[in-house]
């Protein structure tokens, strides 16, 4: 099957994130769920539960990072290459609360050779509580198959 005669960019990239998906155990066990997702852009959500806050009582950070991360992934192997972080940044604005719903939008910012550069903002109803920027690299491989394999 030739993926890029047959398939729209949005259809690759539902494909590429059905793939990831059953092999993502980390983020299926933290409870994140694919919002919406498109070429070079993935929506995740996640809710606080009671064993994701630390002792401030406040959302820990490293699962907000977890959660942009995880849409930072979803966006960046939306376009049938497998790709991989080489870099992320967060920087945390408010904190997550028990119970609140976070949802992280991961966009793409560039993308060019083998390196790509995201943006995920990560917010609980109309509050912002972070900003990650994520740099991508591509490996070999891709998620569905192609003319050539």
């Amino acid at each position: 099957m030739n993926v890029k005669a047959n398939l729209s960019p949005e259809d690759i990239a539902r494909a590429c994130a059905d793939a990831m998906w059953a092999e993502d155990d980390a983020s299926k066990g933290l409870g994140m769920e694919i919002v919406e997702i498109g070429a070079g852009f993935a929506t995740l959500a996640m809710n606080v539960r009671p064993d994701m806050v630390n002792g401030q009582r406040i959302a820990h950070g490293g699962l907000i990072f977890t959660l942009a991360d995880s849409a930072f992934a979803f966006a960046c192997n939306s376009h049938n290459e497998r790709v991989v972080a080489a870099q992320g940044q967060i920087t945390f604005i408010k904190p997550g609360k028990l119970g609140d719903r976070l949802v992280a939008k991961a966009r793409e910012v560039s993308r060019g050779g083998r390196s790509g550069i995201y943006d995920v903002r990560v917010t609980a109803g109309d509050a912002v509580i972070a900003e990650f920027r994520g740099h991508s690299r591509v490996i070999p491989g891709a998620w569905l198959p192609t003319q050539d394999q």
